[in-house]
């Protein structure tokens, strides 16, 4: 399968109405590689593995920096949502090398949504560093609702941490184990 952020990123290049030799070069060079990108492309041995040994589906959409893998648990369904990001420290690779690059904690959000109704919860985590990559709960919001959950002014829930020790605990097993 071919890359697809590489070949959505060089569309708006095409050389629409911009007849300059130096439009004209970068359009060539992007063509050739989004060629090389689509022959090259391979999904990581990683991601293959774990999709393998999974339930969860990896859905992507051409062009689109959200990821997001997804499963169905009963009669709930498991949503758990990131955007992608560079893996690549640019000052490690100005340096000659990657060593002592610490990779930033990335946000992403596990949410349990009923299949019929739409009531659930939604976790906000954030990766954290270290020998056993490990994460964190930010926040967590109930909602009754596809229109309460997708609502951009719904509160998201108190700061993880300022919620019951046991409520923390009982909410840290659930997600570990949808």
């Amino acid at each position: 399968r071919a890359c697809p952020r590489a070949a959505a990123a060089a569309r708006p290049w095409a050389p629409r109405g911009l007849a300059s030799a130096a439009a004209s070069k970068v359009a060539q060079a992007l063509q050739s590689e989004i060629k090389h990108e689509e022959e090259q492309y391979e999904q990581a041995k990683e991601i293959k593995a774990f999709l393998k040994k999974s339930d969860f589906k990896l859905i992507e959409t051409e062009g689109d920096v959200n990821i997001t893998l997804e499963r169905s648990l009963g009669d709930k369904v498991v949503r758990v949502e990131w955007q992608l990001t560079s893996p690549f420290d640019p000052s490690g690779d100005a340096e000659g090398g990657e060593e002592g690059f610490e990779q930033e904690a990335t946000d992403f959000c596990v949410t349990v949504e009923g299949k019929s109704g739409g009531a659930g919860i939604t976790f906000y985590c954030s990766t954290q560093t270290g020998e056993d990559h490990r994460y964190v709960i930010g926040n967590v919001k109930a909602f009754a609702s596809a229109e309460e959950k997708d609502s951009f002014s719904a509160y998201n829930g108190p700061d993880f941490e300022d919620v019951d020790d046991k409520l923390q605990e009982a909410l840290d097993e659930y997600l570990a184990e949808v």
